[in-house]
């Protein structure tokens, strides 16, 4: 005989946590289901063990050919009639001794006509009602659990009660809520405080003065800095790094199910097809329980048994047709709850699943609302505990993966290892670079010795108040890494940060509260400041920021931003790198009258502005990169009183004009990486020049009036045509470095002895044959600093090669 439980095993699901989907009606509905195979079983038992019926010939026949039954048997009623069929011998007048009726029929015949009776007179209802029963029953139960064991489904199951288990028994989940009823409980004995003290009006005005740059500012509730004692000791590190990989799985587990309603399509399936057994059994179950009878007629060829007629006792009927009755009831049961299933379904919109409640009972606000399968599953598991969902619930949302972010972050960065980080920037700060975190780390703000923080492609980053213990921070660097303050940092930053760098990828990403740092000197902008639909650069006012003296501008403008207007009087370094796009309007130039120096790279520029020239402060002009292919403007510049270094490198430039001399104050001319054949005689009158670099350039010749450049210090004519040099080129005798190779020079005249100051000299890429003696003769000239073709330095004699190399 095969146990129960063996059945329920092969239609049952094995895998206990599934329990947390079964509501109410799915767990009555498997022991009725259970109670239905007991039947079954039961029935199927006694079928095998028993008798299954007893049949005795009817000795009475109907001549006419009628059929006759055995109703006869069923009646209780006076035998006396039959007295007369009985063979009786009388003992005293009131006792009579009765003998049984001999059939004349042996064991064989009653047997044979037994099997061929049961097979040919007992209705089929009543022979396979067991089986029925279990194979029904068995139906039942594997229509309960198919969606246990589809392909489609289980996978998905199998993983959200996998998830679903860790996320109620995490620690985090623990920590989570209470922190947020620990900070709420603070919250509310806040709001208590200011409801039973008088506030001034001063105080108001405070508040109502720091509302404009509340939205890049955490709010209050947000403020509290975490304790890492307390973080240590309710959560350690394998918790941690738990709870994380937790958090993807969450993620990834809504991204794949919230796609479809497979989950919802197959539930609904098999309650429906439970809906429509229970309407199949119920009907022909009741038509035809009747049929099973306990005496039945069965007809008989006379040949055989010489009878043509048998009545026969069909054993099992009573018990039968009662156990079919209960069946009866408990399919009327099952199908009750099946309908009161569907009725669950179709009436609740089971695809959407709101945190509504779980958000107000949390205080946590951003859980998201999920749909479809996810909605499904979680509608499931609240019938079941709705403790889960709540659990469940801290790991949508992304406040409470950013703490378990920062509380990771905290353990992996100590302060130890964040200052072993430290180095000195090309400003000679102390810079603490961070790269590609999940976000910043709270020991940072240990690290009180960084003179400059640096943060690249870092999100979610929020600057605590605990930012006021960086003493030494004036500079701060945001690659990509759009940050909120907390108003202590704010309030600190405005007082000390005197350097801002910042790279966005959108006009929505730059912060509000740099237009309030009040003591800032320098402000870098690296994105674009414009949107696509409006050109116009989108650069608030700037008017707070009245210690301002160097703006940088990174971006794709077609107009000088307005904004820069507001510090018109403090600022002195303008430097717009502009991408190849083309900078138009230039009035707000103007208007920077203390202006010292302009960078205009990458603009665009046919011409040289005619804004530049207004500028009589002006000091420093750079055009790089642009498309300047003359500058006869130039002479315009003279109204430019104080401008001492011209940079016109990287352009199309093909020649300088004469009146370039008029430039008397011009200390550093750049014009390298031009197209410049011939260089006018007249630009040596600019006589105060120290830098010349005239390098990758189309020159062919020198003029003679170089030797007038007697301040002359650096000299780069590198990459050109050159095939000799003019002998008044070693009169400039301050001339420390002398670049000329890569052109056609092929002799080197003895006067470069003159040059008494030359600590580098480059000749390597011409035609030099040799090198002359009185190269030693340049004093300061080492010889690892002349730079020449290998063959040139063995053919110099051994003593100048002493001289040289031991200086």
């Amino acid at each position: 005989m095969i146990p129960v439980n063996e059945f329920r095993n092969i239609t049952s699901d094995q895998n206990p946590q599934f329990r947390v989907l079964k509501p109410w009606w799915d767990v009555l509905s498997e022991y009725l289901g259970i109670a239905m195979l007991m039947i079954g079983v039961f029935g199927c038992t006694l079928q095998l063990t028993q008798d299954k019926i007893s049949c005795l010939p009817d000795r009475f026949t109907d001549l006419s050919g009628g059929d006759r039954d055995c109703s006869h048997l069923r009646q209780d009623k006076d035998n006396e009639s039959l007295w007369e069929f009985a063979i009786t011998k009388h003992l005293s007048p009131n006792v009579v001794e009765v003998f049984g009726r001999k059939n004349g029929l042996d064991i064989h015949q009653y047997e044979f006509v037994n099997h061929f009776c049961y097979e040919r007179a007992v209705h089929w209802y009543g022979k396979y009602f067991p089986y029925l029963v279990v194979i029904h029953s068995m139906i039942f139960m594997v229509a309960s659990s198919f969606w246990f064991k589809f392909p489609g489904t289980s996978s998905k199951i199998e993983l959200f009660v996998t998830i679903l288990g860790k996320c109620f028994d995490s620690p985090w989940t623990t920590r989570a809520i209470s922190e947020v009823y620990e900070e709420r409980r603070e919250e509310r004995m806040v709001v208590w405080r200011k409801n039973t003290m008088n506030k001034s009006a001063a105080d108001r005005d405070d508040d109502d003065a720091a509302s404009p740059i509340r939205s890049s500012i955490k709010s209050g509730s947000d403020q509290k800095s975490p304790e890492p004692q307390t973080a240590a000791s309710l959560l350690d590190k394998k918790e941690g790094e738990q709870a994380k990989a937790l958090f993807e799985k969450v993620k990834k587990f809504r991204t794949h199910v919230e796609e479809a309603d497979l989950l919802y399509f197959m539930y609904v399936l098999q309650t429906a097809l439970k809906v429509f057994k229970f309407a199949l059994i119920t009907v022909y179950s009741i038509v035809l329980v009747p049929n099973i009878q306990i005496v039945v007629m069965c007809s008989v060829p006379p040949d055989l048994t010489g009878f043509g007629a048998f009545c026969c006792n069909y054993n099992k009927a009573h018990l039968f047709s009662k156990l079919a009755y209960c069946y009866i009831c408990f399919v009327g049961v099952y199908g009750v709850l099946c309908i009161y299933s569907l009725y669950w379904l179709f009436h609740r919109p089971l695809k959407e699943y709101s945190f509504e409640a779980v958000r107000l009972e949390t205080g946590i606000s951003d859980i998201p609302d999920v749909k479809n399968d996810f909605a499904f599953l979680l509608h499931l598991s609240d019938q079941y505990d709705a403790l889960y969902s709540k659990r469940f619930a801290v790991f949508l949302s992304e406040v409470s993966e950013g703490r378990l972010r920062q509380l990771n972050l905290n353990h992996e960065w100590t302060s130890d290892k964040l200052r072993a980080r430290l180095a000195r920037n090309s400003s000679e700060r102390l810079e603490l670079h961070l790269f590609m975190l999940p976000g910043l780390p709270d020991t940072v703000f240990e690290v009180s010795e960084v003179e400059s923080l640096k943060l690249e492609l870092i999100s979610n980053v929020t600057i605590p108040g605990t930012a006021t213990q960086l003493t030494a921070l004036q500079e701060m660097v945001l690659n990509h890494s759009p940050a909120k303050l907390q108003l202590a940092a704010l309030n600190h930053l405005r007082e000390n940060l005197k350097v801002l760098r910042l790279a966005f990828e959108s006009p929505d990403q730059v912060p509000l509260w740099m237009y309030t740092l009040q003591n800032l000197e320098e402000l870098h902008l690296n994105g674009p400041l414009s949107s696509e639909v409006s050109r116009t650069p989108s650069l608030d006012t700037l008017r707070e920021l009245k210690n301002l003296r160097t703006l940088t501008l990174r971006s794709k403008l077609t107009k000088i931003p307005p904004a820069i207007v507001d510090v018109s009087n403090q600022l002195l370094r303008l430097c717009v790198h502009n991408e190849g796009t083309r900078l138009q309007v230039f009035s707000s130039l103007k208007k920077l009258v203390n202006l010292a120096a302009l960078e205009l790279t990458g603009c665009g520029l046919e011409r040289i502005p005619s804004a530049v020239f207004s500028l009589s402060h002006l000091q420093e002009l750079d055009l790089r990169e642009n498309r300047l292919t003359t500058v006869e403007e130039i002479l315009s510049l003279q109204h430019c009183r104080r401008l001492t270094v011209l940079k016109l490198w990287h352009n199309d430039i093909s020649y300088i004009p004469e009146h370039i001399s008029k430039l008397r104050a011009l200390e550093t001319l750049d014009l390298s990486w031009n197209k410049i054949r011939r260089l006018p005689p007249r630009l040596c009158y600019c006589t105060k020049l120290r830098h010349l670099d005239l390098s990758h350039n189309q020159l062919t010749s020198l003029p003679s009036e170089i030797g007038i450049l007697q301040c002359l210090q650096f000299l780069s004519l590198a990459y050109n045509s050159l095939e000799s040099l003019p002998e008044e080129l070693f009169s400039c005798k301050r001339l420390k470095i002398l670049a000329l190779g890569n052109n056609s020079i092929s002799t080197l005249s003895p006067r470069v002895g003159n040059l008494a100051q030359l600590v580098r000299l480059e000749l390597k890429g011409n035609r030099l044959e040799a090198l002359p003696a009185e190269i030693a003769d340049c004093l300061s000239l080492k010889l690892a600093a002349l730079i020449a073709e290998d063959t040139l330095m063995d053919l110099l004699p051994p003593d100048v090669k002493d001289r040289m190399k031991h200086r």
